[in-house]
């Protein structure tokens, strides 16, 4: 391991144009450092972005978002959540577009105000698996088309940077043309073209507002991955998106587009991914360089009833200790409390977890909340899966700082194994 601390931050500034009269001002708009290596390419860094008072340490999570807020934890209960590690917030410009207007939003001074959230760190991905999901199949040299429950949407890069402008994010990526892993040679071609052309629009009408982190896309080819990567890399942005992923390719396939991507582009600036959210996706991720984490995984789990559980202590002491059910919807990683186990269980999810609803709630509790359809049931779980994955990724930071992240990564996948093949043989 490489420790890096005594290196000084590297710091990003950049000159803009105040509201009051047009003067000239230096701001900060992103601080970004690499503060340790592990074996590999597994590296520690921290972030400060906007106002946000703390810096963050990476690998790090963006927590989902509906509209610039999670969809289930109410703001009161914000303050229960690990901090600084809960105040990065993925949105989707694209959630706004109905409902309030641009203009309101820009003239209440963009989203930070309009949500109560000063301190949190916003971050602008058009994509997500909720709402505002990529079609490749509609989209076309003017823009990028989105599957919406309002139906399909094309967003040109104008009517992009007009989003970005009145919403005042801390990060923002730049449009991308996300293509599925079984896309044509000729359709990735594409698909890089229009994704380098959109960002040069993106970056010339830029209004200051935000880091910038340029887009790479390229499908399951290798080549073009490499290609597009060294494109966006020559290009004057503070980090870099990764799109493309989770679109249908396999974790096998996944490995050599990572490390192409990666090998193109330059250290001392942060990369943001989407599409990897199981905990070993975030680890091969995080294996290949990734530092940022745009994923609903928490999300999904709470909407189907299911409470993260693994263990996440050091890697000496991470041993699985789960027994196969069938009736418990446990896969070694998490349980489903809608199973009728539960309804006289008075434990809590997890022994000694921190979390609101750990320390106030059993499992009975929940499942009780479930079966009566109330609402209660996915704030509390969102709550404690929240609080348990960023705790995952704390894990992660630690692993990396000693050395051992390697070690770290495989004791997990070897647990989760383990477990499969005990459940497979109970069958």
């Amino acid at each position: 391991m490489v420790i890096l601390d005594c290196l000084p931050y590297s710091f990003s500034f950049f000159w803009g144009l105040t509201a009051e009269g047009g003067k000239s001002r230096l701001s900060a708009r992103m601080k970004f450092a690499v503060k340790a290596w592990s074996k590999g390419k597994a590296r520690v860094g921290v972030v400060q972005l906007g106002s946000c008072p703390h810096p963050i340490e990476t690998p790090a999570l963006l927590l989902t978002t509906r509209k610039g807020l999670p969809v289930f934890i109410p703001p009161d209960h914000f303050p229960s959540l690990p901090s600084p590690d809960s105040l990065l917030f993925h949105f989707s410009p694209l959630h706004f577009l109905e409902g309030i207007s641009l203009k309101a939003i820009s003239t209440i001074g963009g989203l930070h105000p309009l949500l109560g959230l000063r301190d949190h760190i916003l971050v602008a991905v058009p994509r997500d698996s909720i709402i505002s999901i990529p079609d490749h199949d509609s989209t076309n040299r003017i823009g990028a088309s989105f599957e919406t429950p309002s139906g399909r949407m094309l967003i040109k890069p104008a009517e992009y940077m007009e989003m970005i402008s009145s919403m005042r994010p801390n990060l923002w990526t730049t449009l991308a043309d996300e293509v599925p892993a079984w896309a044509s040679e000729k359709r990735n071609k594409a698909s890089v073209e229009r994704t380098l052309r959109w960002l040069d629009e993106c970056i010339i009408s830029n209004s200051k507002d935000g880091a910038v982190f340029g887009s790479i896309v390229g499908g399951s080819r290798v080549e073009v991955r490499r290609s597009c990567a060294q494109e966006v890399a020559r290009r004057n942005v503070e980090g870099f998106w990764i799109g493309g992923f989770g679109l249908g390719e396999s974790m096998e396939e996944r490995n050599p587009l990572l490390s192409a991507v990666m090998d193109s582009l330059p250290e001392e600036k942060p990369r943001l991914i989407s599409g990897l959210g199981l905990p070993e996706e975030v680890l091969q991720g995080v294996a290949a360089g990734i530092d940022l984490f745009d994923s609903t995984y928490t999300y999904h789990l709470t909407l189907g009833g299911f409470a993260l559980t693994f263990p996440l202590e050091r890697i000496e002491t991470q041993i699985t200790k789960y027994q196969p059910n069938s009736d418990s919807g446990s896969d070694g990683t998490k349980i489903n409390l809608k199973a009728t186990m539960y309804r006289k269980d008075t434990s809590h999810i997890v022994d000694n977890c921190k979390c609101y609803t750990c320390q106030n709630h059993t499992k009975a509790y929940i499942n009780h909340l479930f079966n009566v359809h109330e609402m209660l049931a996915h704030i509390l779980l969102e709550i404690h899966n929240t609080h348990h994955y960023l705790g995952f990724f704390r894990s992660i930071r630690e692993a990396i700082q000693e050395g051992k992240f390697e070690q770290f990564r495989q004791k997990f996948i070897g647990s989760r194994r383990e477990h499969l093949f005990s459940a497979a043989l109970s069958i």
